[in-house]
């Protein structure tokens, strides 16, 4: 090739234009933010000089530009392309707020749709890194399409690869729906957000004045909304972690998850698990001192950990292998089922499910949240799509016991008669229609109205149930579980029993889908 010849000059010419694009002072502008550029975030999050670049040269769509001029750009404001993490094939774009606020035009969007569309062929996990100001004015409803494009990419991919969303500066009005369609959101504090509808339009609609963190901030959509799952002081830290986040998952919906190396460091027979659930059955523990000590030593990544915090959600390995794990919090409300944990719950077993990572349960529920608050806004339909969604899962199901399964919540915290595969059950454990309180006061209502001394009877009667009625020894004897085993053991029994479900198969019914209570 004649490296001097016209054609080659133009090439060279144009490469440094596009370096050019990318200038000190727009970089310098997003760090006063406290935020990365496209660039700096596509480096820290693929492995070093894996990434290759799709559509760099592509420039924006030419509009009637009567409401505002369309900068002439090299890549329409977004970076799209293909490299490694980890050493696994991964997709992403990263959308360049210091072009035109990164907002999406029609080509903006194609690169996007495409890129998507190579992930799902190619059965590669996809990343979106979202900075962007929204729909851009001036394309008008060609914008508006090529968001609806990008969802549609994302729900034909649902289920297929994971789809995983990292908010790094504002995302809002349609392009929040991105984000929620995709299996995982990461969010950065303070300086990335969420909202359908601006703190400028809620003044001129409501009259009320709220910032946009007080409106959708990464605090709020990871404690309220539960929009988010993972919260991250800084972006460095946040696509740090979400790199460690993707070595759990498989790439797409035929593989196995990733194992990797053991180090033997974990002992499958600990002692301190023992002692760990407190004698007095109305004091409160932490069940995540229960999954470190079963799970692999320091595996456990948690999800959603600030939203619903009375159940437990995330992913850990067993002797290398990754599994999800679910666990009822005795620590908060006392590991009740109420709205939000419903939810959460439900979609957490489903994606485990659609990607074939086995489910571990631990199970420590007094019941459902009571209330006038909870029925109203939907107990029973929320509290139904948990229970569907274990009753559908065909992975391996294994449920743990460790203290009260008490009534319904029993039932939907995968029991063996909702098709969990095995359920072992603590000495610990109480396993009945209700709690010994609600029951004997319900049972022996007239004795204790007549009673001389109602308040000592009711702890003797309490006494009675537990050791009659609610201990696990008689589940056991009628098979509701498979067996009671010293909490010692667990991680040795666990291990043994996900063993003999690998080769597990399940024929699903014919059907186009289920109808989940939404």
């Amino acid at each position: 090739m004649d490296i001097s010849g016209k054609n080659f000059k133009a090439f060279l010419e144009r490469q440094e234009a596009l370096k050019k694009q990318y200038s000190p002072k727009q970089a310098e502008k997003q760090h006063s933010k406290g935020k990365l550029t496209a660039w700096e975030r596509i480096d820290l999050l693929f492995d070093e000089g894996t990434f290759e670049e799709i559509d760099a040269f592509v420039t924006p769509a030419t509009q009637n530009v009567e409401f505002g001029k369309v900068e002439k750009s090299y890549g329409d404001g977004v970076i799209v392309g293909h490299g490694k993490i980890n050493g696994r094939l991964v997709f992403a774009y990263s959308q360049d707020f210091t072009i035109m606020g990164g907002s999406l035009g029609l080509v903006h969007s194609k690169k996007i749709a495409k890129i998507q569309e190579m992930a799902l062929k190619m059965g590669a996990p996809i990343i979106g890194l979202l900075d962007s100001g929204g729909a851009r004015i001036q394309e008008g409803v060609a914008s508006l399409s090529g968001y609806a494009s990008i969802f549609q990419n994302i729900i034909s991919s649902s289920g297929i690869i994971p789809q995983i969303s990292v908010i790094l500066g504002p995302c809002a009005g349609g392009a929040v729906y991105s984000p929620a369609l995709t299996d995982f959101v990461f969010m950065v504090n303070q300086t990335s957000f969420m909202f359908v509808t601006g703190p400028n339009v809620v003044k001129e609609v409501l009259n009320e004045d709220v910032t946009f963190e007080e409106l959708g901030g990464a605090e709020v959509h990871v404690t309220k909304s539960g929009v988010a799952h993972m919260i991250y002081e800084d972006e460095e830290n946040t696509i740090m972690a979400l790199k460690k986040f993707l070595a759990y998952l498989p790439s797409n919906n035929v593989e196995n998850p990733p194992s990797v190396q053991y180090d033997n460091s974990t002992p499958d027979i600990n002692e301190k698990l023992r002692d760990i659930v407190p004698d007095d059955p109305n004091k409160a523990y932490d069940v995540r001192d229960v999954i470190n000590l079963v799970a692999d030593r320091n595996s456990f990544f948690e999800t959603s950990e600030l939203f619903a915090p009375s159940i437990v959600t995330g992913f850990a390995r067993l002797r290398g292998k990754t599994i999800g794990i679910i666990a009822n919090q005795p620590k908060v409300l006392a590991g009740v089922l109420d709205i939000n944990s419903s939810v959460k719950g439900a979609r957490f077993i489903r994606f485990c499910d659609a990607f074939n990572i086995p489910i571990l349960t631990f199970e420590d529920v007094p019941g459902f949240l009571p209330g006038m608050d909870q029925e109203h806004n939907g107990i029973i339909r929320h509290g139904a799509k948990l229970l569907y969604a274990y009753s559908e899962a065909t992975v391996p199901k294994i449920t743990v016991i460790l203290r009260k399964a008490y009534g319904g919540a029993f039932i939907v915290m995968n029991s063996k008669s909702l098709g969990g595969d095995f359920s072992f059950a603590w000495p610990t454990a109480e396993i009945a229609v209700m709690g010994p309180d609600g029951a004997v006061a319900i049972l022996y209502r007239k004795e204790l109205a007549e009673a001389e001394n109602p308040a000592e009877l009711k702890k003797e009667l309490v006494k009675k149930y537990r050791d009659k009625v609610a201990n696990p020894f008689i589940a056991d004897e009628l098979g509701y579980i498979d067996e009671v085993i010293d909490p010692a053991d667990t991680r040795k029994k666990v291990i043994s029993a996900f063993e003999a479900l690998r080769n597990k198969w399940v024929k699903v019914p014919s059907r186009k889908h289920g109808n989940m209570p939404l």
